[in-house]
């Protein structure tokens, strides 16, 4: 039998049946995916062949095979730098939702979420969510991230679930399609999902006002059917994202506005950082790449895992104002 793993929790993965019935199915022996060094290797989104065990007093089932995935998306084990997770498969596009101080959303964690997606061939859209909250120096700050992101040429949307705002437009953008929801604990992942669809009912849960950080609430990836002929994948909340994998010579080349210039420099394996005659530097400087976005670069290629958490996009903006003056 073949169906679409819609949750796993590690041992037991909740499988869709090509009938539309749901079966819980463990895993047969240990999977070896193209060498993939991952710390679960059936994730939400796999397509998989099961038998059922008709041995069992309650309908189970062993999965034994996994399809070839259209796509996945990934970062590093927390805990083992050496593995990856892989965060889900098969997905349509994947939505990353920021929130601007509720709680903070770094350009580093933007940008390391957009290179993975790009280096997957996975649409990445933006979500600026929770816009009812914003203060002036906060819509400020939203607006200003919303440019650099539009003029690259990124989807964002501006989204308030409790006031109803963006909805429909989002709505209308999942419609046949397999979507990722991703971000921060407490970025309103499962707020916004039950905006989408009522009846769902997930559990929310409120921002602590001391650490401006938010509390775990969905624990497990899980897919959802949604009555608007949608599927949605809610995404436990991301604390770091780390590169996996990518080579110091491709690192750009998943970066839109580098990439479109990259030709133009005078050596073909230019790194833009100290080589001379650099056309995403002589952008840089003319104010037509972003300071964060290249902030973030020269991180990823320095490997720099663990100060990317902490950066603030005020301190970019600080650098891209100097170069106006």
């Amino acid at each position: 039998m073949t169906g679409t793993v819609y949750k796993s929790t590690g041992s037991w993965y909740t499988v869709k049946s090509e009938k539309g019935d749901f079966v819980e199915c463990r895993m047969k022996g240990k999977f070896r995916i193209k060498g993939i060094k991952s710390t679960n290797p059936i994730a939400v989104g796999d397509i998989v062949d099961y038998e059922l065990d008709e041995t069992s007093d309650a309908v189970t089932g062993t999965i034994h095979n996994i399809h070839e995935r259209k796509n996945y998306i990934v970062r590093k084990s927390v805990n083992l730098s050496k593995q990856i997770h892989i965060i889900a498969s098969n997905i349509d596009q994947v939505f990353l939702l920021i929130t601007i101080d509720n709680p903070p959303t770094t350009t580093s964690f933007i940008d390391r979420f957009l290179v993975t997606a790009e280096a997957y061939g996975i649409e990445a859209v933006l979500i600026f969510n929770k816009i009812d909250t914003l203060n002036d120096q906060t819509l400020d700050d939203q607006l200003y991230l919303q440019h650099i992101y539009t003029e690259i040429g990124y989807k964002c949307l501006r989204i308030s679930s409790t006031e109803n705002k963006g909805i429909d437009k989002l709505k209308e953008m999942m419609i046949g399609k397999v979507s990722m929801f991703s971000g921060h604990s407490g970025v309103g992942k499962s707020t916004l999902v039950n905006a989408l669809e009522p009846s769902l009912h997930l559990k929310t849960s409120v921002i602590s006002e001391q650490s401006k950080q938010g509390q775990h609430t969905t624990t497990f990836a899980e897919m959802y059917d949604l009555s608007f002929n949608a599927r949605i994948i809610d995404t436990p909340g991301i604390k770091g994202f780390g590169i996996v994998d990518m080579e110091p010579s491709e690192i750009s080349g998943y970066f839109p506005e580098f990439f479109r210039l990259k030709d133009q420099c005078k050596f073909n394996n230019c790194l833009h950082k100290e080589e001379p005659h650099c056309a995403i530097k002589a952008a840089l400087e003319k104010d037509e790449i972003a300071w964060s976005r290249y902030n973030s670069y020269l991180k990823i290629l320095e490997g720099d895992e663990e100060h990317y958490r902490t950066d603030i996009y005020g301190e970019d903006r600080a650098a891209s104002d100097e170069t106006r003056k």
